[in-house]
């Protein structure tokens, strides 16, 4: 917006304190939701509405305005729906009509008067009385224009769903999706809970976290990066069946996939291993895109995911042999492992142990082409401290991870209870992070010591809220279906 439109909405606004008039009042009278007046009169010809000459009061904000001499129709909307006004000089008093002419785009009124359809067949409320009820400072993007830079739309998230109708779908859609999450879970018997989100000790995941301090008790805190050692301590304490959307936090990049602040679901079933949240984490998702999109035939990125068949799944092994001709587990050791890739003609990195090059593998051959959903199986142990082995090969995990679209957007598995082995487990953790692993998961002694006291067999499940809506929305990255996405400071060094 120019200096001078700034200026002349600012002497508007001393113009009409100058009158009397608050251009900021705290109520709005009495009024109908354009919605409601749209239900009730959209059907209606012109005829019709001549004849009942029905009346209407609406409030909501000026998104156009045209003037036509004697004529004017102002475009108003409010919560996403649009209604026409109008005034004809000569049917109203002057200074009624002055005051319509007046209004700018961005502000807010109420209106009263007759429902009436033009012509051309737009339903629209000729004006008898206006309300202010804010009066805007600052212009919008054009409704058909937007913002243009992208950049801009997520530093100013509030111009961006004004002026983007597909912002605000996304919105909408995440809404749904998270409320479709909580009633699967509600009518399955788990029950929701909060968690600490300041830590005396941080874990759950493989992440650096973010440290503040609590100055009264002189205290080193974390952000949690993961929900999971407390909901298992609820698990302990007799709690079946429980879950939590909450946000995480993981001091990590920022990229298509990642944002250092996202929304996680993460729920615990006691007498349940990881098959048993395999087959819960198909009919959730399932449930929420029926609920949430009216169908199981997802759109995204160029095809059609298929949610209603059975879904794959996977041994990474497996998934890796097939696409590098290597089989993981005939070579047992780092040095053997990566000589069996530079035998196949593939650069083996620099993978710091036997596990991370598994994974990098994993990463690099396999993740990209797991479009359709797909359950991929038997993680190696050293990645997975949390998980129960595999009684067949004691070197793999009982657990899965949940792929569409090329990207991870879940990981469950069978919960280690046996604190014995938990112990031990968390002690190699420090061995990686004295090697320089900043991810390697701490100590917990009071989580240790929770499991001495009896966790039964149980399955948990952690979903990426923000990446499952990111595929169910079709969008082509996490910042579309975050509503204020962390970003870098602006040149002028301000924040978003």
């Amino acid at each position: 917006m120019s200096d001078r439109e700034e200026d002349v909405r600012r002497e508007r606004l001393a113009a009409l304190r100058a009158e009397g008039v608050d251009p900021f009042p705290a109520r709005t009278g009495p009024r109908t939701p354009v919605r409601e007046v749209r239900a009730a009169h959209d059907a209606k010809d012109e005829a019709t509405l001549e004849n009942e000459a029905p009346q209407a009061a609406v409030a909501g904000r000026i998104r156009a305005v045209r003037s036509f001499g004697k004529l004017l129709f102002l475009g108003l909307v409010e919560d996403g729906t649009p209604l026409q006004l109008s005034a004809r000089k000569g049917d109203v008093d002057d200074a009624l009509f002055a005051r319509l002419k007046a209004l700018q785009v961005g502000d807010f009124v109420r209106a009263a008067g007759r429902v009436w359809r033009t012509k051309k067949g737009e339903l629209t409320l000729a004006v008898a009385e206006l309300e202010l009820l804010t009066k805007a400072l600052r212009g919008l993007p054009e409704k058909w224009h937007g913002l243009k830079d992208v950049d801009a739309r997520f530093r100013q998230r509030h111009l961006d769903l004004l002026s983007n109708e597909r912002a605000r779908e996304i919105a909408v859609l995440r809404s749904r999706i998270v409320r479709g999450l909580r009633s699967f879970l509600d009518g399955r018997g788990f029950l929701e809970v909060e968690t600490p989100v300041l830590q005396p000790i941080y874990g759950g995941a493989a992440a650096q976290p973010f440290v503040t301090h609590h100055n009264l008790l002189d205290e080193q805190l974390y952000l949690r990066i993961s929900d999971e050692l407390y909901l298992k301590r609820l698990v302990i304490g007799g709690l079946d069946r429980v879950y939590e959307i909450g946000h995480n936090f993981r001091n990590e990049g920022v990229s298509r996939k990642h944002n250092p602040e996202f929304t996680m679901l993460e729920c615990y079933q006691a007498y349940a291993d990881y098959r048993d949240v395999m087959a819960l984490t198909q009919d959730m998702i399932r449930a929420v895109a029926q609920d949430a999109l009216g169908t199981l035939e997802v759109q995204t990125h160029g095809t059609v995911l298929d949610l209603a068949s059975d879904w794959r799944e996977l041994r990474i092994v497996d998934a890796i042999e097939a696409k590098t001709g290597v089989d993981v587990m005939a070579s047992p050791d780092l040095p053997a492992l990566r000589a069996a890739l530079r035998a196949q003609g593939l650069d083996p990195g620099e993978a710091p142990t036997w596990a991370v090059l598994v994974d990098d593998l994993f990463s690099e051959h396999v993740e990209p082409d797991l479009i359709q959903p797909t359950f991929v199986t038997h993680h190696p142990t050293e990645l997975s401290p949390l998980a129960k082995r595999c009684p067949e090969d004691p070197r793999l995990a009982e657990r899965f991870e949940i792929y569409m679209a090329g990207m991870e957007i879940g990981n469950a598995f069978s919960e280690l209870n046996d604190p014995d082995d938990q112990r031990a487990r968390l002690e190699e953790q420090q061995k990686l992070h004295a090697q320089g692993d900043d991810e390697a998961h701490p100590m917990d002694e009071d989580f240790v010591r929770a499991l001495e006291h009896g966790m039964p067999p149980t399955g948990g499940l952690g979903i990426g809220v923000d990446r499952l809506v990111r595929v169910l929305a079709d969008a082509p990255n996490l910042r579309e279906v975050i509503l204020f996405p962390h970003m870098r400071k602006e040149s002028g060094g301000e924040e978003t």
